[in-house]
């Protein structure tokens, strides 16, 4: 098997992207390479990764799948690349991370998993907080460093950040929701449909300030904290939402698709980063977990 990290490339942003040309727009490159590096590597594993709608392309179930595995290769790839040849396992120190939930349930685990693989002697202790208590424990130095949503920061004075992921926020409908066969969704049709908003990690409060924006308002017919929930409701048609696209996963637990859409208007992207104290040198072990997070998603160190 020859599979290449172009490939890989080429079908992660197509994935996120949720459409091929964009992915090629982003990429710099023409739609007919990438169309056939992600045709070339269907072939290599022998399933269909992605396919084709009316407005684009969505994951297949065994796409969905292997997405988190090509994110995983390709970001070791970058840590290796970009971080310095020596070795780095004989680190010792203790580390205090905190993290809101949405990034402990549905991004941080196999970046800590290999963090702690890389550095096994850095003693590590993680810290569950709602954004608030973040901040305020960053400042008085209970922490040090946070991996959160940095689109809610504050306390933006007193911390630091720099930003990992960018995930758009897109609209989530049943399978058969009237809605997939607009060539536009707006957010005015969004607003005449009944609606399933999520509260957890702020954001019920971020979905209030971009509907207020536009003038509109959701008819909203359930709250929950359980993004699991969500995409229960939404896959059995109770209602639709608006979430991002770190939480989504095609399909709910009990089997049934769920699609996304763009809507016209910009909606803000929901941003995970890195958080600490303006005030104080950042920790040694502190500093190793932020360039192992750096070069992870591609960035510098």
């Amino acid at each position: 098997m020859s599979i290449t990290l172009k490939q890989l490339d080429y079908f992660i942003a197509s994935a996120e992207s949720g459409q091929v040309s964009q992915a090629a727009f982003n990429l710099n490159i023409s739609q007919s390479a990438v169309t056939a590096a992600i045709k070339s590597l269907e072939e290599e594993l022998g399933v269909r990764l992605l396919e084709r709608t009316h407005s684009g392309v969505r994951l297949t179930m065994e796409g969905a799948r292997f997405l988190d595995h090509a994110r995983i290769i390709t970001g070791a790839v970058a840590a290796a690349v970009h971080t310095p040849l020596r070795e780095r396992s004989g680190q010792t120190g203790r580390l205090s991370i905190g993290m809101t939930y949405t990034v402990t349930g549905y991004f941080m685990s196999k970046y800590y998993a290999r963090f702690r693989k890389t550095y096994p002697h850095i003693s590590v202790e993680i810290k569950e907080l709602s954004r608030e208590a973040l901040e305020r424990q960053l400042a008085r130095g209970d922490i040090a460093i946070a991996l959160m949503l940095v689109s809610n920061l504050q306390n933006s004075d007193a911390l630091e950040q720099e930003l990992l992921l960018r995930s758009s926020r897109r609209l989530w409908l049943p399978a058969d929701h009237h809605l997939l066969s607009r060539t536009e969704i707006r957010l005015a049709d969004v607003a005449l449909e009944d609606y399933v908003m999520l509260t957890v990690d702020e954001a019920s409060k971020t979905a209030t300030r971009y509907w207020e924006q536009a003038g509109l308002r959701p008819r909203t017919v359930l709250t929950t904290s359980s993004v699991e929930a969500v995409r229960s409701l939404v896959s059995a048609g109770v209602g639709v939402t608006i979430l991002s696209d770190m939480v989504y996963r095609p399909w709910s637990l009990d089997g049934q698709r769920i699609e996304l859409r763009r809507l016209v208007e910009p909606i803000p992207s929901m941003d995970v980063g890195l958080a600490w104290a303006r005030s104080r040198p950042i920790e040694s072990a502190a500093a190793t977990f932020r360039a192992f997070m750096s070069v992870t998603m591609g960035g510098g160190g």
